[in-house]
């Protein structure tokens, strides 16, 4: 690993202009590149964050994990290549300032992949649903029981080595993105681990847990995802 490491963050958004700047504004300065995946917003999201220094890139077709591939295509046509790269939403639930507790592990050569566990941290009343709490749950408990994998959140605030990123050979382009990570990674025998990070109201309405269409649709694709690895 490069000394200091490479680190490039990838941030999904649709419809994130009045959060996307407080989140760039936020992420530590030794990251190089912020990438946002601009996934077919109608609002002002790609100005506000080219503004604010971000690179982003368009992803007409709607999914978080679509959004997550395309950036990180960015990132292969970059002809110096990230070590580490940390995946962070755009809606600012998540504290950007503790990205330095989540890439240490990987620094200290403990691990190949950290999980922001907002069940680990402190999470703000109200900033997550209940259907979110009990999803988290059991998908957890599920990969536990099923697979092994000792995890205590599906987080989306995460860093993982970036070659380790590409040997997982991602495909997932909606909601399966995150347990199909983790599942390929414990499979896969990388080392993981995971730390406590703190969760606020994110600012907006969120796109999964704020309708009951995007409740259902999140938890039978979680579901799917862990029969399909098991």
């Amino acid at each position: 690993m490069n000394y200091p490491p490479i680190i490039d963050v990838i941030i999904p958004a649709y419809n994130e202009e009045k959060s996307i700047p407080k989140v760039i504004a936020e992420i530590p300065k030794f990251v190089r590149y912020i990438v946002v995946a601009n996934n077919n917003s109608t609002d002002q999201t790609q100005l506000v964050a080219e503004t604010a220094g971000a690179k982003v890139v368009f992803e007409p077709q709607k999914g978080y994990g679509k959004a997550c591939l395309t950036a990180m295509d960015w990132i292969k046509n970059q002809e110096i290549q990230p070590d580490i790269v940390v995946f962070l939403d755009g809606d600012y639930s998540d504290y950007p300032e503790e990205m330095k507790d989540l890439v240490q592990p990987i620094l200290d050569g403990k691990a190949d992949m950290v999980i922001g566990s907002r069940a680990l941290g402190q999470r703000e009343s109200g900033s997550m649903t209940l259907p979110q709490v009990f999803g988290n749950w059991l998908a957890t408990t599920m990969m536990k029981y099923m697979q092994g994998a000792k995890f205590s959140d599906l987080g989306p605030f995460r860093a993982i080595v970036w070659k380790k990123l590409l040997y997982l050979n991602m495909i997932d382009q909606n909601f399966g993105w995150t347990i199909e990570m983790q599942i390929k990674a414990h499979k896969a025998g990388l080392r993981y681990t995971e730390v406590p990070v703190n969760y606020r109201k994110r600012i907006g309405v969120s796109k999964v847990s704020g309708t009951v269409k995007g409740v259902i649709g999140a938890g039978y694709k979680i579901i799917f995802t862990i029969f399909k690895y098991w």
